[in-house]
This record gives C-alpha cells, structure tokens and sequence, in this order.
C-alpha cells in the first residue's frame, strides 16, 4: 500500500513550504489571464481555426482558473491571507464560481483535507429519483451524451440556495448582484456576437468535463452530509483512499497542464505545498510503482463506461482485499467539486 512508502518523519519536508517560485506563479497567472481575455477574443473572428484556438485557449484558462482558485484556498502563493482571498476570488470569477463566498468554499475543502471525508448536503441520487420522469430522463439522456448536465444542475443549486436556503439569507443581495452583473455581461456578449457567446458556452462546458474527470478518480472517500457527526480518520486511511491520476508519469512537465493537481497523494501528504514543488515532492515521498497512481488516459474508459450508472452506484473501489488494483470497479465519484458549495 502506498502508505508504507511515506516516512515523512524521516524526511525533512518543512524545505517545500519554503520554496519560492515568483517567477512560476507570475508567468502561469500571468497565461491564465491573458488565456482567457485572448481566447475570448479570438471567438469573434470569422476564422474557423482562429475561433478554435480561442475555444481550447479559453478552456485550458478556465481549468487553470479553477486550479488556482484550490492554490489559493490552500495559500500557497501569498503569505498574507488576504491577496490569496483577492486572487481566489478573481479566479472563481473567471469559471463562474463566484457565487460561493471563496472563504467558504475554502473551509470546506479544508476539511476535506483535515476530516479526510467528502461532504455533501443532499443525496443526488435520490434526489434524480424524486424527480419528474421526463426530466430526470432528460437530464440522464445529456449525460449519456456527456452533456454535464448535472454539474449545471447543482451550481444553479448553489447559484439560488440564498434564496430559498434561510442559513444562506445574508448572501441575497450579494447574490443578486453577482446575477445581474454577470447576467449583464453575457447578454451584452451575446448581442455583439451570438457566435462568440455560443463559443463560450462550449469553451465552459470543456472546463466543466476536464474537472469533473479529474475530481471522479482522485479519492474513495465516504461521502458526509454537512454538520453530520465524523468518523476520525488517520493519515494511512487518507494515503489509501487518495489517487494520484496524473496526465503522465513518464513524462512529468505535462502534468503542468492541470498545475501538478493529479500529483493528489503528494498534495494530501502536505497540502500546503506549492504547485510547482508537488512534482518533486512526490519524486522524494513514492516510487511511481504504488497502486494509487494511475495515469488519466488510463481511466478514460471508465469514465465513459460508468458515466451514468456511477450516479447510483458510489465511488467502487480501485484497489481489492489484496491491495492489487482493480480498475473495473473504481467507478469515480459523481459531481464532486472543490468549486461547489453543497446546496
């Protein structure tokens, strides 16, 4: 097990908190917002290949926003709270994530890390259950279709919860503006150029599928409701239940794609480590031959063949009684999201 390869009281890790890449953090933020004002710009011409590159620009801009936005909950790039929250909050309002307070968003996925649990606040099997037949089915159809529609389904939970959830009541106003402003801004978009805001919206669904296939296979955690009473879990369960699904273990810089995100057991082992260490990091505390690593293109077919049974079914599990891996009944979560305040 990928435990018995830690031995972080052997191994002196304090060195990462350390380590300073200003140059790194600039030039990445620097691309993520130059991507996404660039790739916006280029969905307007009446160039095919020039709306193409904008529509892949845009996306990648958009991941690497959300990647961020975790960089900043954990405060990796700023030793002041206060421009890791300016900067978080920049970040999820590029991917459309702004209307979680960042603060919140940020001491639930502490938790996360702290609890060793994931959180939920209502079932979403049983809530597709309960719904109307045809939508329910639509809904579904989409998925099939790998349309995400229920990623849409609980941000626009989270997106209205202040409205109808009374513990969520003081963010109304906040809220609305958020709605109008941003509401604002896409009609005035799509009244320039209805082409560019399609373009968009196609780019945002790209951001969408890219996340929720690398958040599917990163954990096999149980899954808590909010202020639910919590197991106590130590650090081997954690190393256990943790995944590194990587874009690539041969060749490491393409995991820069996704900011070293799938580099997930590293990351769990010291959370405040920054992104651009997580490489070397993860070099000093595994081997690579650990069961919990399993490269992206690996789970493809999985994410394809339980994309809509994974719903009902949970998580599975990817490694049997034995501790050998059994990828055929790793199913990967449904709709977790570090980005999404469980409404």
């Amino acid at each position: 097990m990928i435990s018995t390869a830690i031995n972080s009281t052997a191994t002196n890790l304090s060195r990462y908190l350390r380590q300073s890449k200003p140059l790194w953090n600039a030039s990445a933020l620097l691309y993520t917002l130059l991507g996404y004002v660039g790739g916006i710009a280029l969905l307007f011409p009446g160039n095919v290949w020039l709306n193409g590159l904008g529509v892949v620009l845009l996306t990648h801009s958009l991941v690497l926003s959300a990647y961020f936005a975790h960089e900043f909950m954990h405060g990796t790039l700023f030793a002041e709270r206060k421009w890791n929250e300016v900067f978080g909050n920049l970040m999820l309002w590029l991917n459309g994530s702004c209307y979680a307070r960042f603060e919140d968003l940020m001491r639930l996925h502490i938790g996360h890390h702290v609890n060793r649990i994931d959180y939920c606040r209502f079932d979403l099997a049983d809530y597709l259950r309960a719904l109307p037949t045809p939508v329910r089915s639509l809904l579904l159809g989409l998925e099939w279709l790998y349309f995400p529609s229920l990623a849409f389904l609980l941000r626009f939970r989270s997106m209205t919860a202040p409205f109808w959830d009374e513990t969520r009541k003081d963010e109304r106003l906040r809220t609305t503006l958020l709605l109008l402003v941003r509401g604002g801004l896409f009609t005035l978009l799509g009244l320039v150029s209805s082409k560019a805001l399609l373009l968009y919206f196609l780019s945002y669904i790209g951001m969408l599928t890219v996340l929720r296939f690398v958040d599917a296979f990163q954990h096999t955690y149980e899954v808590f409701p909010l202020g639910s009473p919590l197991p106590k879990r130590d650090r081997a369960h954690e190393q256990a239940n943790t995944f590194s699904n990587l874009v690539s273990q041969r060749y490491w810089w393409l995991n820069l794609l996704l900011l070293n995100f799938g580099y997930h057991n590293a990351h769990h082992e010291l959370m405040k480590c920054p992104w651009y260490s997580l490489h070397e990091l993860d070099k000093e505390l595994f081997t690579g031959d650990e069961v919990q690593y399993i490269t992206l293109p690996e789970l493809l077919g999985n994410y394809h063949r339980y994309r809509i049974s994974r719903i009902y079914s949970g998580q599975g599990q990817a490694v049997n009684e034995q501790g050998d891996r059994q990828l055929e009944t790793f199913y990967g979560g449904a709709e977790v999201s570090f980005l999404v305040l469980p409404s």
